[in-house]
């Protein structure tokens, strides 16, 4: 006859449907992630697509002011660069940046450096807090505000021409410099044009004027080609994250960098984004396991193993006044029982003990010595003290 031995599963092994439930969060977040990505990509592959590229023919692009610079007899060159961008600047340039606010410091230092001896004029489109201090020192840009039409109310003949124009987004203060300011917002303007070094430099709070699909409207396209068709050259920056930058000095030698300098600073963000998503991840896994539950043992054990047990670890470490301390507890809470006295009063021995000695009429000192005596100085005292308590409680019992 052959015995089939059967092999329950227990909370330390896991059954495919509890595997699953624990992981089935995870995938399915993972799943959510992935699908965010996707359609994140897709948007930005789609309208996002070449946003102010000259290039560009979709509605963010700017190829229709491009090509009217174009035919008015203006050179358009494309930059990706800092270097690109900063090469070939003359009082003959007008230099357009795209997006100030992703340069980095050391960038925008370069730039205002290179820009502030060129004679030429520079155009900083939508430049914020984090650039706009140090590309034109002494003036600061408040919150960005609805695009909107605006008129002029200004002297500057470029604005006067093109009437009202769609613009908003930063406004502009500029203390005490001299400057030109047009187009204003709550007191503020979103142009501003004024002399910096040998050059003159103008903020835009707005880029839309720019777009393909706003250059007809109101007076967006002549103000466009009049801030940067003024000069027969146009360099068209377009920063990203991924440009790094040469450092330079003014003689033209490259200055020492570090190696964070040579990390692009997406990719700082996108560190600091994984690691606060890693700690939400590790507070929603402890909040989903929850407070402890009580659970069965898998398996039976008897009270004398159990006891044995306890005894083999008193033993190894010499605990002989924690098994003593057990013991006489143990025996006083049956006695207790027996005799009729209280839980509460089962471990003191001013109730305990005359209450035994009445029983049994017994010395008191022997039992209160025996009840609740000292630790045992050896093994063999502890064992004659284990006989000693069974033997009163069988006592009191037959009594």
């Amino acid at each position: 006859m052959t015995r089939t031995t059967t092999v329950s599963a227990t909370s330390a092994s896991l059954t495919p449907r509890q595997a699953w439930s624990r992981v089935r969060g995870l995938l399915l977040a993972l799943l959510v992630l992935l699908a965010a990505g996707i359609a994140l990509a897709s948007v930005r592959s789609g309208d996002q697509h070449g946003r102010l590229d000259p290039r560009s023919a979709d509605r963010y692009g700017s190829r229709a002011v491009a090509e009217l610079l174009k035919g008015r007899g203006v050179s358009v060159r494309v930059a990706t660069t800092l270097a690109e961008a900063t090469t070939g600047l003359g009082p003959d340039t007008t230099l357009l940046v795209t997006s100030p606010d992703l340069l980095a410091p050391h960038q925008q230092e370069e730039l205002r450096a290179r820009t502030a001896h060129s004679g030429g004029r520079t155009v900083l489109l939508a430049a914020g807090p984090p650039s706009v201090g140090t590309l034109v020192p002494g003036v600061r840009a408040k919150s960005a505000g609805p695009t909107t039409t605006r008129d002029p109310e200004c002297s500057l003949p470029a604005a006067r021409r093109a009437g009202a124009i769609e613009t908003g987004g930063f406004r502009y203060a500029a203390g005490d410099l001299a400057t030109t300011a047009c187009f204003p917002s709550n007191g503020l303007p979103t142009l501003l044009l004024f002399e910096q070094g040998a050059g003159e430099t103008v903020l835009l709070g707005s880029s839309d004027l720019l777009h393909n699909d706003r250059l007809d409207d109101q007076g967006n396209a002549s103000l466009a080609l009049q801030l940067l068709g003024s000069r027969p050259h146009l360099i068209w920056y377009l920063p990203s994250l991924t440009d790094t930058g040469a450092i330079s000095g003014h003689d033209g030698e490259h200055a020492d960098r570090g190696f964070t300098d040579l990390i692009p600073r997406g990719w700082l963000w996108a560190t600091l984004q994984l690691a606060l998503a890693a700690v939400l991840a590790a507070i929603w896994r402890a909040r989903r396991l929850g407070p402890l539950v009580t659970e069965r043992l898998p398996v039976a054990i008897r009270a004398s193993e159990s006891a044995e047990g306890r005894a083999r670890l008193y033993r190894r470490t010499n605990a002989r006044g924690r098994a003593a301390d057990s013991l006489r507890a143990a025996a006083r809470g049956r006695v207790a029982a027996l005799l009729g006295v209280a839980p509460r009063d089962a471990h003191s021995p001013t109730t305990l003990v005359p209450a035994v000695s009445t029983r049994l009429d017994g010395d008191e000192s022997r039992l209160r010595y025996l009840l609740f005596g000292p630790a045992p100085s050896d093994d063999a005292a502890l064992v004659r003290l284990a006989d000693q308590l069974d033997t009163l409680e069988r006592e009191v019992r037959t009594s």
